[in-house]
């Protein structure tokens, strides 16, 4: 690497840094007028309505990139969609900020890595900036990603926590409770990602809700088939007063059927790699130990 190069290296890189601390240490002594004025008002003034979150407080041009990255994917509202079925408590502005930092890590782990190659091996400058860019997408894939990873835990939990629960609440109607006071039951007494879920429908309810209502919300928000029938199926019992008890035992039962199936499913799909193993390991040690004594004794009688 020339002299030249090194030193406009190093200086790009200092003064990328002096303009960092300078934005960094004007944001955090910049105090918004809101934030002087409240002490003095917080007698006086109701307390004002939530806004969306947007996480811990960020500088500003995290915010603008944040908004930028949201502008140019697009999808908010499968982003919210998943951020519900994932349980966060995150908003749509809130995650695109993660994104974008998840995105400025992976942006500086990879101009680590063009500084360290053009430090060893001279290179055009124009195929690491791209490479630089790439990190900071694959870092936004990876935050994507993730998100996409804990629904299906999240989802998979509730799977296997739906035919107890649904188990528990037939029992709790058919002792003679109301499907509210079956619900609050089964909630305080029982815990998981599928108890949050009903607990929220309990909340609507004791604030002013119907129960009917708060199960369809459920059944058009949730992204499994089986929470969506059970909601549909608890409304339609109240509604038409059917026997709700046999509803959730009928429903408990083809869950754990389904369930069954997909095991038998798998297994079957995972034969070959089962095999693998005992072709690769097992039969090749069980030939050589059936082998060797003779192949010893053909040596020694020589």
């Amino acid at each position: 690497m020339s002299p030249a190069l090194l030193g406009a290296l190093l200086g790009l890189g200092a003064g990328l840094g002096t303009v960092l601390v300078v934005v960094r240490v004007a944001a955090i002594r910049r105090m918004p007028l809101a934030a002087r004025v409240l002490p003095y008002l917080r007698d006086v003034l109701p307390d004002p309505p939530s806004a969306p979150s947007r996480g811990r407080a960020q500088p500003r041009w995290v915010a603008d990139l944040a908004d930028l990255v949201d502008r140019t994917l697009g999808g908010a509202a499968s982003v919210q969609r998943r951020l519900d079925r994932a349980g966060s408590p995150l908003g749509v502005p809130s995650f695109r900020v993660e994104q974008v930092l998840w995105g400025l890590g992976g942006f500086g782990a990879t101009a680590a890595y063009a500084l360290l190659r053009t430090w060893t091996r001279p290179t055009a400058p124009v195929p690491l900036l791209l490479l630089c860019v790439g990190g900071f997408g694959c870092g936004l894939l990876l935050r994507d990603q993730r998100l996409t990873a804990a629904v299906k835990r999240r989802e998979s939990a509730i799977l296997a926590e739906f035919p107890t629960v649904a188990e528990l609440l037939a029992l709790s109607v058919a002792a003679g409770e109301a499907p509210v006071a079956a619900l609050d039951r089964v909630v305080r007494r029982s815990g998981g990602e599928l108890s949050a879920v009903l607990a929220e429908v309990l909340a609507r309810v004791r604030s002013g809700g119907q129960i009917t209502d708060a199960l369809d919300r459920l059944a058009a928000t949730t992204g499994l088939p089986v929470v969506a029938r059970f909601a549909h199926g608890i409304a339609v019992a109240i509604e038409r007063g059917t026997p709700l008890a046999e509803v959730l035992h009928a429903q408990a039962a083809d869950v754990r059927e389904a369930g069954r199936r997909a095991l038998i499913e798998q297994a079957s799909r995972k034969e070959i790699a089962m095999m693998a193993p005992v072709v690769l390991l097992v039969l090749p040690t069980t030939v050589f130990f059936a082998f060797w004594p003779g192949l010893v004794g053909l040596t020694l009688s020589h």
